[in-house]
């Protein structure tokens, strides 16, 4: 068969694969959001707090409890990452405190839930949102819509410096300085003019370079140790697996397992949740992920110093071989 046949085939086969593959990576999840053992605290008198914990675990398996003593504990916790929100029993009736910073449709998922569930006699509850979204962006819209274009971001650059030949210590810098741009650029839309985040200007920037850098790293890494083939299979990765999975427009616990787990092990999950925690929560809960993304980026420098050293050594073997060989002969 000749080969303009066999690339025709080729297209005609791949296309169609690629866009099941990419409709089932981003529609399922969405299609599927739902608390797993979403972290949620009750406070109150024992009692009372034993009865609101029954009506919620009628959600079976939707959320995972936490007991505290009182209302200044449930909102330490929700503060500090422990818990998405809180159910505080007191004697004017239950309250809910919630934290739309975290997710916004995760605040208002328990507030139709949890509501209903706890409220007596169709009592409305009384909500209070502990950690706010910024008021220029109240549904979060910005911080979810940021993950793509850092991902893209992340895949240009490992793919530009890849295709510029840029090899060893050369294209390490070439992604640091790329990666410390896109971050700097990102806040300055995100914090700067739009106000969509709210914590440290500077932190929030490092966290955007640092996203971008473990994409782009992964990227060029892969390409400099296995050839331009790497450069696709990790862009497919970020864009099929990393993007849909991150759990940007919810939380981790609201996608269908393991999806949420994979998602914070891969950069744009990790970034995005990260992000969260400098921007709205102090920095709290922000070890995890600053890990994961530190450990993409290195891994991914390192591949990229590694596939620099072993293309250099190849390249001086050569000539090498030759006089040896000719030296011989004579």
């Amino acid at each position: 068969m000749p080969s303009r046949n066999r690339h025709v085939i080729a297209v005609v086969v791949l296309a169609p694969v690629l866009a099941a593959l990419a409709l089932w990576a981003f529609a399922w999840p969405a299609s599927r959001i739902a608390p797993r053992d979403l972290p949620l605290g009750v406070a109150g008198p024992p009692a009372a707090a034993a009865q609101a914990e029954s009506r919620l675990e009628r959600h079976e398996g939707a959320f995972e409890i936490h007991r505290y003593a009182d209302e200044a504990a449930a909102r330490d916790a929700i503060e500090n990452r422990s818990v998405y929100g809180a159910v505080v029993v007191t004697r004017q009736g239950p309250e809910l405190l919630t934290a739309s910073a975290a997710g916004p449709a995760v605040a208002q998922f328990l507030q139709q839930a949890v509501g209903q569930q706890v409220a007596a006699g169709g009592a409305q509850i009384k909500t209070v949102d502990v950690a706010p979204t910024p008021p220029s962006d109240p549904r979060g819209a910005v911080l979810s819509a940021a993950v793509l274009p850092l991902a893209l971001a992340g895949i240009a650059a490992g793919a530009v410096v890849t295709l510029l030949g840029l090899r060893g210590v050369r294209a390490a810098l070439a992604l640091l300085g790329a990666s410390i741009l896109v971050g700097m650029a990102a806040a300055g839309i995100a914090h700067s003019w739009l106000g969509a985040l709210g914590g440290d200007w500077w932190a929030e920037a490092g966290v955007l370079a640092l996203s971008t850098l473990a994409v782009g790293g992964a990227v060029a890494g892969l390409a400099a140790l296995i050839g331009p083939a790497g450069t696709g299979i990790a862009a497919a990765v970020v864009m099929l697996i990393g993007n849909p999975f991150s759990g940007a427009t919810s939380a981790p616990q609201m996608l269908p397992e393991p999806a949420g787990a994979i998602g914070q092990w891969l950069p744009p999950g990790a970034g995005t949740t990260l992000l969260r925690s400098v921007s709205s929560f102090d920095g709290a809960a922000a070890a995890g992920p600053a890990l994961t993304l530190a450990w993409w980026a290195a891994l991914g420098l390192g591949a990229v110093l590694l596939g620099g050293s072993l293309k250099a050594r190849k390249a001086g073997a050569g000539p090498a071989a030759d006089r040896r060989e000719l030296s011989a002969v004579g």
